[in-house]
């Protein structure tokens, strides 16, 4: 499939991929200042977005869309940044196709297998009733008794859009990710990839931690690792300073 992306800036191509239940939205402020050095392709990752949908979810899947659309774009190799469920599939990328990645991101999630944990976020959004929505303040209401982050909430709401008719409808295909959940926990698997990696990780956050250390190293043994401070699960959009000064010293690096 094609998915659905756009083109920022000019230069060497740099690729962006969001996370779960997110879009290329999510990374508005990011691209403005990357694109200022590169030619920044922001994807809506298969089921989200405006990308098409799919019952099948799964890192060798989401890889397989991002070697097609770097094919459609007629790149022969691609910096990658991923965070979250997008980190992951950059990670699957770099595994299956070395030579298609140039510099490679993570961002705030590691190589191994989660153990499940949107249960009441996948409650909340089902618990919205969309056939009677009248607003989006109602629809905050509803999910506000499944999830108490305001922030969270405000970053899940961004998914809903008016259909021609005016009703309420989801962007994401919300059946295939909550079916295909487990496919988003696992952990990407492959040969080594020989290169040198950035993770950058949030410092409150607890998805990358030094029990992880071993699964990183054995799939990315020349990985490097930068921390935001202040930050948690989104460095991108917390200290959105910080983090684009750290992606821009590895990405601009001259290579040794």
């Amino acid at each position: 499939m094609i998915l659905n992306y756009k083109l920022y800036g000019e230069g060497a191509p740099l690729i962006i991929l969001h996370g779960l239940l997110g879009t290329m939205d999510n990374w508005g402020g990011q691209i403005k200042r990357l694109s200022q050095h590169f030619q920044v392709i922001s994807v809506d990752l298969r089921n989200h977005g405006r990308s098409p949908h799919s019952d099948e979810m799964s890192y060798a899947l989401m890889a397989e869309d991002i070697v097609e659309l770097i094919d459609h774009l007629g790149f022969s190799k691609v910096s990658v940044i991923g965070h979250s469920m997008g980190g992951k599939t950059a990670m699957q990328l770099a595994l299956n196709y070395p030579k298609l990645v140039d510099k490679l991101i993570i961002v705030d999630i590691s190589p191994i297998q989660y153990p499940p944990h949107h249960a009441n976020v996948f409650e909340g959004l089902y618990a919205i009733d969309l056939a009677n929505l009248a607003s989006r303040s109602d629809a905050n209401k509803q999910l506000a008794q499944h999830v108490d982050d305001p922030g969270t909430r405000a970053f899940l709401l961004k998914n809903l859009y008016r259909t021609e008719d005016n009703k309420f409808a989801w962007l994401m295909n919300l059946d295939a990710l909550h079916n295909q959940y487990n496919n988003i926990c696992a952990a990407p698997d492959g040969k080594p990839f020989e290169s040198e990696v950035l993770f950058i990780k949030g410092e409150l956050s607890d998805y990358m931690l030094p029990a992880h250390r071993d699964a990183v190293l054995k799939l990315f043994p020349h990985a490097n690792y930068k921390v935001v401070m202040g930050s948690g699960h989104n460095p991108h959009a917390e200290k959105p300073a910080e983090f684009s000064k750290l992606a821009l010293t590895y990405l601009t690096r001259p290579d040794i």
